[in-house]
């Protein structure tokens, strides 16, 4: 899909700034739901390689994440913590992530094009969803690397400050070491609450 552009009344050409957004992290146990917009540059080259993240190896994402930040005309990446997730629920968390990010860009788009079928009703501009967009848009492919790549980094972070998870690993989905370790551990302040197994060890009492 090209760029839109407009002609201003002096003649001249005028190119409408859209934003792409994703996020990444909506499906873990623990941690922070991780939302991205960016404006990629329309006088600098393309760059190429840009895909779903989910898609690319974690070496890929991690070198086309130096370039996206390298050549975007803007960018914003914002955490929704867990606790605010489950203050909200994972779907409105990520509405106001995307919200945020959008509201973090300057400049600021246009309009903005969202990975999915929904639209967050707060945005601060003109909106489209595009379900498939993380693989169709470069822009929305921009946005689901540096979302990506973003909370991948935090959950290493949080993997030294809470040894024991294999958060580095797992990054906080589901997996049987996951849940094996959240059994012997209990939850800890990271984990989503509202999300199951965790809430059913919550509300069993385990280590609360």
């Amino acid at each position: 899909m090209d760029v839109p552009t407009s002609v201003a009344a002096t003649g001249e050409t005028v190119v409408r700034l859209i934003a792409g957004v994703d996020e990444a992290g909506r499906g873990p146990l623990a941690g922070p739901v991780s939302v991205a917009a960016v404006i990629l540059d329309p006088s600098r080259p393309k760059i190429r390689g840009l895909d779903d993240s989910k898609k690319l190896t974690e070496a890929r994402r991690e070198a086309l994440y130096e370039k996206i930040v390298d050549r975007a005309l803007a960018y914003c990446v914002v955490l929704v913590t867990a606790d605010e997730i489950d203050r909200i629920n994972i779907f409105q968390a990520t509405m106001t992530g995307m919200c945020r990010a959008l509201a973090g860009l300057n400049p600021s788009a246009h309009e903005a094009w969202i990975d999915g079928n929904a639209l967050p009703r707060e945005l601060p501009c003109a909106g489209r969803a595009i379900i498939g967009g993380d693989a169709l848009e470069p822009a929305i492919s921009a946005a689901s690397i540096l979302a990506k790549v973003s909370r991948d980094r935090w959950m290493v972070e949080l993997d030294r400050e809470y040894p024991g998870y294999g958060f580095a690993e797992h990054k906080g989905y589901a997996t049987p070491f996951h849940l094996s370790a959240l059994k012997r551990l209990g939850p800890c302040p990271q984990h989503r609450r509202s999300f199951a197994p965790v809430k059913i060890l919550v509300d069993q009492g385990v280590l609360f």
